[in-house]
This record gives structure tokens, C-alpha cells and sequence, in this order.
């Protein structure tokens, strides 16, 4: 079972000095504009020394021309060794071509407000040769420029594009279609698997959820704990400041689609496999377990990790800590597990 929440441990001295080497890189919300344009200053591919840049077969820029809000930019991610194709048990499931590719569809953090395609692509270059399937890495739109549900409606058109004619040009098999991402991105995804049940809609075929913000973090020991802007990455008060950048008049950040962990066990059944990750030194972690063991409660596979001696944010920080390295090795093995049909139940761990 999953407990309702988790320890923190001694922070890993690489991402301490990282840290402390960067103090102008942090979430707060309070200067939107300098903190993109810090991100892409050290997260960014081409601002990693070589020896540091995650190899990969092959990088495609490419858009889908007619989304809900414009065009949607798309950075698509190919590894050199494709993950194998799923034995399929069912006499009536639909055989699938061993040419057929497994994706990942992934929203980054930042709040809604904060991230771009750049500042990701380093780790999830790591996560798309690792776990062997193609990331299809999303330019959507940010708050508070566009709010909710914007990003919603995106991910919905990427979702559909993908098993329409962007997948089918791409090989990929519309039957391991996932969807991930980090913090703001694991709640968009959380979200919009929600919704799409609620409209009858396929949804996806699993989810990885890392560190997601998947509730505000009002009442927990996490928030009191990892409270510390000035030494840590992210922050009560810039989590509240991103919600306020996201959220409309009118729209109470309890509903369903916005605090997907707010709801009730009952209302979050028929969701598909879950991967949960959590992180000791982060406000959001506590939520995160909580809603990982809420996922669980109500019938869903679900796998759940934590790591408490990493900080929210390590998806980024890779390149320079090698537990934060190690660990999006696990969340690559847990995808390539999914995408090859393996391991829907699952241990949870520790580390």
C-alpha cells in the first residue's frame, strides 16, 4: 500500500551545489519573464557543456498547424533502440505491427508559466533513449498569457493528432500512446485524463507523473519543511503565485480539472496504469503521495517512488547530480515496463 506521505533525507550534495551556484534559478512567480529567460540560460541544450548533452538518434521540429488556440509547436524525440513490441493476450485485441512505435506525450513544468521545450529537452532526451520510445516534447501555451483551460484543450489536440495522422506518419502505435510530464505537467496530465472520461474520449494508455502538483499544498508537513526560496528551487508562495497566474475569475481551485488530487477516491476510477515519483525537498510532495495513494485506493494500477534525498525539479538538473541522473534512469525503466505491456501493478519503493 501507499502511505499518505513521505520523509525527506540529506539533500544530494550535487544538487546542492547546483543550487548554490545558481541562486537567481528559482520558481517564485514574482518576476515571470527573468525566470524563462534564467531557465533557458542554464537548462537549455546548447548552454550544457557537451560532455553533459543526453544522446539521441534524432531531434524533429515540427508543429500541429491547427490546434484549438493556433498552432502547437512539437519537439519530437527519437531513440536509437525503439522499445519492444507488447505480447498481446486477448484473442480480440488488434495485432500490432512490429513496426509500430510506443510515445510519450510530455507537458514540462514551470508552474504553467515558466519552461519551454529548450529547458527540457536535456532530460527528456535522457528518458526517450532510456526507456526507448519516441517524447513528443510540447511548446504549449503559458499562463498568465493563455490560462485554463488552454493547456488542457492543447494537450487534447496533441492526444488526438497523435492517433490521427501525426502518429500514423510516425509509426506509432495508437494503442501505447502515454502521457507525462512534471510538477504543472503531471496535474495537465492527471487533468486531462479526467476529462477525457468525463467526454467518453479515449484517453491515454498510462501515465508518469513526476512530482506532480497535483493539489495546492495548503496543510502538509512538505510545505512547512521545503518552504526555503532562498535554498531551494521552488517554494510555497511561488506555487500560489503560478495557481493565481493559471486559474480565471471564477473557476475555484478545487474543481475536478484543476486539482485533479482534491477529488474524491470514487471520482477518480477507470484511469489508466499510473507511474507516481515524488521528491523529498519539495512543497509538492506530500500531494504528490497523497495522490498517488488515492490513485491506488480507487482501483487503479499505480507504482509509486520517491526519492528523499532529491528536490523538486530534478528532471533539469540531471546533467549535474548524479542521484537525479540515477533516478530518471528508474522513471526511464518504469516507461519502458509500460510501453512493452510489463509490470502494470508493480513494486513501490523508496530511495
Amino acid at each position: 500500500m501507499i502511505p499518505k506521505t513521505a520523509s525527506r533525507s540529506t539533500l544530494d550534495p550535487e544538487v546542492q551545489t547546483f543550487l548554490a551556484q545558481n541562486p537567481t534559478l528559482r520558481l517564485s512567480g514574482r518576476d515571470i519573464f527573468q525566470e524563462r529567460r534564467h531557465h533557458v540560460q542554464t537548462f537549455s541544450l546548447r548552454n550544457i557543456p557537451e560532455a553533459k548533452q543526453p544522446s539521441i538518434l534524432h531531434v524533429e521540429h515540427t508543429a500541429i498547424p491547427a490546434g484549438p488556440h493556433g498552432t502547437i509547436p512539437l519537439r519530437i524525440l527519437y531513440p536509437s533502440r525503439p522499445a519492444s513490441t507488447p505480447h498481446r493476450q486477448s484473442e480480440t485485441a488488434r495485432p500490432t505491427p512490429h513496426n509500430l512505435t510506443p510515445a510519450l506525450i510530455y507537458f514540462h513544468g514551470g508552474g504553467y508559466t515558466v519552461g519551454s521545450a529548450d529547458d527540457f529537452e536535456p532530460g527528456c532526451r535522457l528518458l526517450a533513449e532510456s526507456a526507448g520510445i519516441q517524447i513528443y516534447l510540447v511548446e504549449y501555451r503559458l499562463a498568465p498569457e493563455w490560462r485554463y483551460p488552454t493547456q488542457l484543450d492543447e494537450y487534447d489536440a496533441v492526444i488526438d493528432w497523435l492517433r490521427g495522422e501525426g502518429g500514423q506518419a510516425r509509426h506509432v502505435d495508437p494503442d501505447r500512446i502515454f502521457g507525462g510530464g512534471d510538477s504543472a505537467g503531471g496535474n495537465l496530465t492527471a487533468a486531462v485524463s479526467l476529462r477525457r472520461i468525463d467526454r467518453n474520449q479515449k484517453g491515454l494508455d498510462g501515465l508518469v507523473l513526476l512530482y506532480p502538483e497535483a493539489r495546492l499544498p495548503f496543510d502538509t508537513p512538505a510545505a512547512v519543511e521545503n518552504n526555503d526560496g532562498a535554498r531551494l528551487y521552488l517554494d510555497c508562495n511561488g506555487i500560489f503565485n503560478f495557481a493565481a497566474n493559471y486559474i480565471p475569475d471564477g473557476v475555484a481551485p478545487s474543481s475536478r480539472y484543476i486539482s485533479p488530487g482534491m477529488q474524491p477516491q470514487t471520482q477518480l476510477q477507470g484511469l489508466p496504469p499510473a507511474r507516481v515519483y515524488t521528491c523529498g525537498f519539495d512543497p509538492l510532495r506530500d500531494v504528490g503521495v497523497e495522490f498517488a495513494s488515492k490513485l491506488q485506493a480507487a482501483g487503479n494500477a499505480v507504482v509509486w517512488r520517491h526519492y528523499a534525498d532529491l528536490c523538486h525539479g530534478f528532471v533539469q538538473m540531471a546533467p549535474w547530480s548524479e542521484a537525479a541522473m540515477r533516478a530518471l534512469r528508474e522513471v526511464a525503466r518504469d516507461v519502458r515496463a509500460l510501453a512493452e505491456g510489463k509490470g502494470n501493478g508493480g513494486e513501490n519503493g523508496k530511495n
